[in-house]
């Protein structure tokens, strides 16, 4: 006898795991590109110290007590958008009447932006910062005995760089962060605030707060950046999602979507993001 068993599909999607954004504690918005596709801003010289001349003697170099007068320069740096993204896929309308309403434009948009879009964008801006850091050391090895020596000499280069002591932060993977926890040296603070906990921070290490960023988003050489959000400014110009319901030529909805965005380390700013890479077969063998 031949019996055909029941097959029972749930109103539930097997969801990819995904994390939110974490660049905020990393980046500024402070210029506006509204109105325009490129912003230049200017960099000013300053002024050598001199010996006051109390005599007000006269030289070739010299025409007052304050020794010779100097131009200051005032170059431009400029920063043009350069990532403008986007995207667009269609669901049929009996597509979604026929899976239980699992398959829609609203829940699907969701899912792209993210799983796909936040991704990008952080993965993109943290590449940014690494290539343009100010202080980029020799690749090493990084072991639980070393970590906190690594971590304490690129607090001393911003320390060195002036850089503000409030505000930088500790970007690692969740490999160095395992590493970190086995360190004989280091007693992470973890009381942290919930609106800190929220921007995604788990710690705090020599007075930075300490952000856990998925390897997948970082430098495949990636072993642990400091950065203060002074440095990198992240500007998202344009950011458009639309849902079309029965466009012509599709019954159902189109949903598109568009992102112009990008990332830029100031020059005079550069001192501020340190960033330490690990050697290649090290990264590999912690995967």
């Amino acid at each position: 006898m031949a019996i055909d068993l029941a097959i029972k599909f749930l109103p539930y999607v097997d969801e990819q795991f995904s994390t939110e954004s974490k660049k905020s504690l990393l980046t500024n918005n402070d210029f506006n590109w509204t109105g325009a596709h490129t912003v230049k801003v200017y960099k000013v010289s300053t002024s050598t110290m001199n010996d006051y001349d109390r005599s007000g003697a006269k030289s070739a170099t010299q025409w007052s007590r304050y020794g010779a007068v100097a131009d200051l320069d005032a170059t431009t740096e400029e920063f043009t958008l350069t990532r403008d993204r986007s995207f667009t896929f269609a669901i049929d309308k009996l597509d979604t009447d026929e899976t239980a309403q699992q398959v829609t434009a609203a829940t699907a948009l969701a899912r792209q932006n993210r799983e796909v879009v936040i991704p990008e964008v952080d993965a993109y801006t943290y590449n940014v910062m690494c290539a343009k850091a100010g202080h980029k050391p020799a690749a090493k090895a990084l072991t639980p005995e070393t970590i906190y020596e690594e971590v304490l000499a690129a607090s001393l280069a911003l320390d060195d760089a002036e850089v503000p002591e409030t505000d930088r932060v500790l970007v690692v993977t969740p490999a160095v962060y395992a590493m970190m926890k086995k360190s004989p040296d280091i007693i992470m603070e973890t009381d942290v605030g919930s609106n800190l906990r929220l921007k995604g921070v788990i710690g705090v290490l020599d007075g930075m707060n300490v952000l856990k960023v998925p390897a997948v988003r970082l430098p495949k050489d990636f072993g642990f950046l400091v950065a203060h959000p002074c440095a990198t400014v992240a500007p998202v110009k344009l950011e458009d999602y639309t849902i079309h319901e029965n466009p012509p030529g599709i019954s159902g909805a189109l949903v598109e979507g568009r992102i112009c965005y990008d990332a830029f380390v100031l020059d005079n700013k550069a001192k501020a993001i340190y960033y330490q890479a690990q050697p290649a077969a090290q990264v590999s063998g912690e995967g």
